[in-house]
Order: C-alpha cells, then sequence, then structure tokens
C-alpha cells in the first residue's frame, strides 16, 4: 500500500513549511485506531471550514515511558508507522514534540502560549474530552477553551464517541490493541484499529538460512517495545507502493539459534531484491507459535502447510 506524501517535524521553533495556521488534533494517537479517527476527523472538518491544512500534534517518547524511566509499553505506531498511517487519512502533516519530566512539569499556559501559538502558529487545535497538559495535569478542557479565547485560536472538544461507522467503540482502545496483538490475535486488532496492524522496517541481510531452505525471507527488525506474540502471520508486504503476498515468522528461530526477536517476511512468487529498503509489513491472520523442530526436513514440511494456510487467509481479506 503505497503512503501519500505528508510533512514529518520534530520539534519545530516555528511553523513548518505548508503548515502555518494549521488545525492540529492533539494527543497521543498509539495506533490512530478507531476510537482517535473521530477526534482527527473533527479536526480534519474544523480544518475545511477554516481553509486551514490540518495536522497531528504528538508526543515522542511516550509519556508514560518516561514517566517509569523505562520503555514500558508496547508501541502499536512508532513514530513512522504514526505519520503512514496519519498520511493515509488525509492529514497534512504530522509535528512531534519531544516529551521528558522537564516538558510536563512546565505549566499550562507555558504550552499553550508558548508552543501552540508562539511556535507552532496553530489557528485551532481539537483534542479529546481527557485530554490533559501541563504540571499537576492542571490543562484540562476548561483551561484549553479559555485560553483559546485569550490567545484567539478555537478549540474544540470531542466527548466520548461510543459509536462509528463500522459499529461500537465501547471496546476500542489502545491497551485492548496491545493485549490482542500480544495473544497473537491481528484479527481482533484490524477490527480495533479500523485497518490491519502493521510495521514499517529497513531489510537487512540475515544469514540467508531461508534462501537455503527454499524460502528466502525479508528480515526486519521491529521497534524493540514490540510485544507482538512469537509465530506465524499470514501478511502483505509493500515497497514501492506494490503490495505482495507472505507469509511470516516473528520470533527467535528456536531451530538454529534462539536470537533476538527478528520479524522474516517469505513473499510469494517474488524474486527480486529487497535489501535496503523501506517496506511495510501487514498482519492479516494468525497461523500458528513458534515451534522447535527436530529436522530441518520436518520445518520445510511445516513451512509449505503454512504457506498454503497464508495464502488461504489473505485470497478472503
Amino acid at each position: 500500500m503505497s503512503v501519500p506524501s505528508i510533512v514529518l517535524a520534530r520539534d519545530p521553533t516555528a511553523p513548518p513549511a505548508g503548515l502555518a495556521g494549521a488545525v492540529a488534533a492533539i494527543g497521543n494517537f498509539d495506533g490512530l485506531h478507531r476510537g482517535h479517527r473521530g477526534v482527527v476527523a473533527r479536526a480534519q472538518a474544523l480544518a475545511k471550514k477554516l481553509g486551514k491544512p490540518c495536522v497531528l500534534l504528538t508526543f515522542e517518547p511516550h509519556p508514560a515511558d518516561v514517566f517509569a524511566g523505562r520503555p514500558v509499553i508496547f508501541r502499536l505506531t512508532p513514530p513512522d508507522a504514526k505519520a503512514a498511517q496519519a498520511a493515509r487519512l488525509g492529514l497534512d502533516g504530522v509535528i512531534v514534540l519531544s516529551f521528558n519530566k522537564g516538558f510536563a512539569a512546565r505549566p499550562a499556559q507555558d504550552f499553550t502560549q508558548d508552543i501552540l501559538v508562539k511556535r507552532l502558529g496553530l489557528s485551532a487545535v481539537v483534542a479529546g474530552y481527557d485530554f490533559r497538559f501541563g504540571a499537576g495535569r492542571k490543562g484540562d478542557a476548561d483551561f484549553l477553551r479559555s485560553e483559546g479565547e485569550r490567545l484567539g485560536f478555537a478549540v474544540e472538544i470531542v466527548d466520548r464517541i461510543t459509536q462509528d461507522e463500522e459499529g461500537s467503540l465501547e471496546a476500542v482502545s489502545s491497551t485492548a490493541t496491545r493485549e490482542a496483538l500480544e495473544k497473537g490475535d491481528v484479527a481482533l486488532a484490524r477490527r480495533l484499529l479500523g485497518h490491519p496492524y502493521f510495521v514499517r522496517g529497513v531489510v537487512r541481510h540475515g544469514d540467508k538460512r531461508g534462501r537455503l531452505l527454499g524460502f528466502p525471507t525479508a528480515n526486519i527488525a521491529l521497534d524493540p517495545s514490540n510485544r507482538l506474540r512469537h509465530g506465524i502471520y499470514a501478511v502483505t508486504l509493500s515497497v514501492n507502493g506494490v503490495v505482495r503476498d507472505g507469509a511470516a515468522s516473528f520470533g527467535r528461530r528456536p531451530t538454529f539459534d534462539n536470537g533476538a526477536p527478528l520479524l522474516e517476511v517469505h513473499v510469494f512468487d517474488f524474486g527480486g531484491d529487497l535489501y535496503g529498503k523501506e517496506v511495510e509489513v501487514a498482519f492479516y491472520g494468525y497461523i500458528r507459535g513458534e515451534e522447535k523442530f527436530e529436522s530441518v526436513e520436518t520445518l520445510i514440511a511445516r513451512m509449505e502447510d503454512d504457506c498454503a494456510k497464508a495464502r488461504a487467509i489473505l485470497a478472503v481479506r
């Protein structure tokens, strides 16, 4: 699947080119799931009304990691994946602000006055009803509205959304999606997200073992926070706008080296060179858990079966 162009700006000191006077949807938006899309849609509607670009304003690292002092969150959308999904939703840009304990300790008024207005020059902001910011989390919906009146930017607060065109949103959350992926339930994750769970990365050289077995693979190291269940999946791999079907193994390869977790994608009916290319892998079905095989012959037979099952899953995706 191709990704439309989008402006990705990290800690800009002035409005990024083409994003002056933007309307910003503000939040962490990990996963950009169906619930998040309600906030994004409101921002887009307001931007259209005002004739302004629309951006996502988000934070890195995840605040939970900062307050814990170590990585604790399974990131559904690291920055590159978040930008890719934001582009598909039709946003014009993603602005990423570095988050640390010093940032969190700044008065809420600093965020509105120094960042939203002076640095970013926003014309409007849209946030969920539970968005909080500033020291002691004192910046809430009422504070944001009053600051908008004082500083001259429009504010829309989105109440809790319980329904969308796909049904109830009661069970939709980033936490529920992470839990589904940790169990390997990529079908449930797809329903919660409103799109297939996907990862992005650069294809690296491996030990060429898959090629020797007759199943060459594109090898990708995922974000260290990733806790997708180890196992075999039906996937698609996208590169340069071309989408191809495949089967993927994510795990430590217990039959061989039990090493660091690695995503290995076997692309069906493809003999091209993917080394060094940035690819996107979308997950459509879980086939089985990772296993240790007593012989290479047994492993090859199982891999042939895995590929047949992956083809069947992808045929009805």
